[in-house]
């Protein structure tokens, strides 16, 4: 043993080496299954010691590493050497070609950023082809919630959009005097621009206010500007005011298939105009708690507004916005809604998406801003839910 971490085989030479010597051996160097069991380390240049010549194993001994475990006791045995590999009865053929498994086959799913792709294309609808079904006369929907920030501009553009570019006629009216649709549809709503507000408290006709959406067909857009923010206490002496809006809509010469007005967040004369001109009610509601406290006055307030203004009125959808599958309490409120609302509810559901709110902020929708998103996927199934169950209560516009 030598202090640089070596000792010398006396089964090689019988004697001491120097240090450098090519026939020393590290203790750290690990034994290989080709060497001898108990021999030299062939070393380049060292002498090899001299072997006898092979024998092959005796079958159904056990071995390791090519080399027998337990010694061959018949004639002429002499040192081990590794033995041939037994055929595997249970591996493939050696004639089929090896797959991997990692390699992926025809039936499995395309990558994401294909899918992406696929469903863009489909929201997008490049070809202009009529997709959704049209309704077979005007469905007016007002989108209305008494709690704020529970998506009801959101919704109102995205799926006015939806049906848009896939072959309906929409027209939006922003009801709310923060002109929060009208940016989200980039129209100009800056003091000055003919607005809603007009139509109410002057009389001017839809026609001589509604702006047509910039590269999405057959859309119109009746912005509101700061004006309309007086408007509540200038229709408090204005004779028939709750019907204002109704009148406007009816005398619109352009036949279309979808009215959505969007609400303040308030029960004020301007909610009342607006629930006074629909046929249904559509209601975002956020998957939290404080959304479903203000729910039951609203419900109220529609049904005193049947009763006495607009018999037909009925609250058609309930669209669930802001999910978040993180928490206990969207799945909460989600079961809570279905029981009470049963089939009113969408199946669809609108997840929590950065993109949704990143959109208003460019001027766009969801729909073109990033069309293969989770948020416009999810706008895009509401919109399609909503058109077919139109068709089914009031059939088909061929």
């Amino acid at each position: 043993m030598h202090d640089n971490g070596s000792f010398e085989d006396p089964r090689l030479t019988g004697e001491r080496h120097g240090v450098g010597d090519p026939t020393l051996v590290s203790r750290e160097t690990a034994y290989h299954p080709g060497w001898p069991e108990g021999g030299a380390v062939p070393v380049s240049g060292a002498p090899q010691p001299p072997t006898t010549a092979p024998v092959p194993t005796t079958p159904g001994v056990p071995t390791r590493a090519g080399v027998p475990l337990v010694a061959d006791t018949s004639v002429g045995a002499a040192s081990p050497t590794p033995e041939q590999p037994v055929p595997n009865p249970t591996s493939p053929a050696a004639d089929e070609p090896y797959v991997s498994r990692e390699t992926p086959n025809r039936e499995e799913d395309d990558p994401p950023l294909a899918m992406e792709a696929l469903r863009a294309v489909q929201i997008l609808n490049p070809s202009g082809e009529v997709t959704m079904p049209r309704p077979d006369r005007t469905r007016v929907m007002c989108v209305a919630n008494q709690k704020g920030g529970v998506g009801k501009t959101t919704t109102t553009v995205n799926l006015a959009v939806a049906l848009a570019l896939h072959g309906n006629r929409v027209m939006v009216v922003d009801l709310d005097p923060q002109g929060n649709a009208s940016t989200g549809l980039n129209v100009p709503h800056h003091a000055g621009v003919p607005d809603v507000y007009d139509c109410l408290i002057d009389n001017v006709p839809l026609t001589e206010v509604a702006q047509p959406v910039e590269g999405i067909p057959d859309l119109w857009c009746v912005p509101a500007t700061i004006d309309l923010a007086g408007a509540e206490i200038e229709l408090v002496s204005v004779v028939a005011r709750e019907s204002r809006l109704s009148r406007a809509i009816t005398a619109y010469p352009v036949e279309l298939d979808y009215v959505f007005i969007d609400c303040p967040p308030s029960l004020g004369l301007l909610t009342v105009n607006a629930l006074v001109a629909a046929q249904e009610v559509l209601i975002p509601i956020q998957c939290e708690y404080y959304a479903l406290e203000g729910l039951n006055q609203l419900i109220n307030n529609i049904n005193l507004v049947r009763q006495h203004l607009n018999p037909t009125l009925d609250v058609s959808t309930i669209l669930l916005t802001m999910y978040d599958r993180r928490t206990r309490l969207a799945d909460a409120v989600e079961q809570d809604v279905r029981n009470h609302f049963g089939d009113k509810v969408l199946q669809s559901v609108i997840p929590r998406n950065v993109r949704v709110s990143e959109a208003p902020s460019y001027g766009q929708s969801v729909m073109t801003y990033d069309p293969g998103s989770r948020g416009a996927t999810s706008y895009f199934e509401a919109a399609q839910e909503i058109a077919e169950r139109g068709v089914a209560r009031l059939g088909r516009n061929v």
